[in-house]
């Protein structure tokens, strides 16, 4: 079992606090960086929030 599998067990019925978090934790970074890497935040928010959906398997995983 990989540990996105273990974080998804745990978050099961929860997933729209998850998204809530995922959401306050990029905007806390976009705010400490005055949003010099906001489209990179932006993406890693939507990956996750895909993962946690059970998502787009035919992404990638980034090197």
């Amino acid at each position: 079992m990989s540990f996105m599998d273990k974080i998804k067990g745990m978050l099961k019925g929860h997933e729209d606090t998850a998204e809530k978090g995922i959401d306050k934790g990029g905007d806390y970074i976009d705010q400490r960086t005055q949003g010099k890497y906001g489209s990179q935040v932006d993406s890693a928010q939507q990956r996750l929030k895909d993962e946690l959906r059970g998502g787009d398997r035919d992404i990638p995983p980034h090197p």
